[in-house]
């Protein structure tokens, strides 16, 4: 009776039809896995609560999704098409948060697909291998805590070209300019660097010194800015 209950009306004797504990003990799974996911994320690491909230339940959104096309070539195409219009509909990400999405989409399709455990399995290796890429310093360069952004603002009569050259040799290591745009009706120019300092704290030395060149107008050293979108 109760299969009868959730028996979709377009079943026929040669389609399988999903007991309704079968259903349940899939999403639960899928479920466990992407709370799991979250807390691995969400591990030292700076995340909003809405990112960990869709990364808990995508699997089991992804899983109920692969069980109701259940072989169905056509509907297989129709919901690859539409998880392509998701991705174009939301905000680009970093690096990381594509692969917790995709870590989490692909729980959910193998647990979609009813295997279970590899789907327990394949969350755990890549839950593992996460955290430990997380808490070590693969791939951070070793001048990271070094590396600023420095901005710089000076007067439209000046010839900012080769103007700060010998500071920046002198107080970093390695130093990039990276663009030159007006401001103030034209007035002004501001310049953005990216440098890497010789010795961190030696900052106020060194901001005082480039005040002396630019008039003493605004200046900002900041650490390197990351962008959002970059993979």
């Amino acid at each position: 009776m109760l299969n009868n209950l959730f028996s979709g009306v377009f079943d026929s004797t040669t389609q399988s039809v999903i007991s309704v504990p079968m259903f349940l003990l899939c999403v639960g799974v899928s479920l466990a896995i992407g709370i799991f996911l979250a807390f691995v994320y969400s591990y030292k690491n700076q995340c909003t609560k809405s990112f960990v909230t869709t990364l808990a339940l995508l699997p089991s959104i992804v899983c109920v999704v692969i069980m109701m096309v259940n072989g169905n070539i056509g509907a297989g195409v129709a919901v690859a098409g539409t998880f392509s219009l998701v991705r174009f509909r939301s905000v680009p990400g970093s690096a990381k948060e594509i692969c917790s999405i995709f870590m989490a989409m692909g729980t959910g399709l193998v647990a979609g697909m009813g295997y279970l455990g590899f789907a327990v399995v394949f969350a755990l290796i890549l839950g593992a291998a996460f955290l430990i890429c997380n808490l070590t310093n693969i791939g951070l360069s070793k001048s990271a805590d070094r590396e600023r952004s420095l901005r710089i603002t000076i007067p439209e009569d000046l010839d900012y070209t080769n103007m700060f050259d010998d500071l920046l040799k002198k107080y970093t290591t390695n130093y990039k300019m990276l663009s030159a745009k007006t401001t103030n009706m034209g007035s002004m120019f501001k310049l953005t660097y990216h440098v890497t300092l010789r010795d961190p704290s030696l900052e106020k030395e060194f901001i005082d010194a480039l005040r002396c060149r630019n008039g003493n107008l605004e200046i900002m050293l900041s650490t390197q800015e990351a962008t959002v979108n970059e993979l």
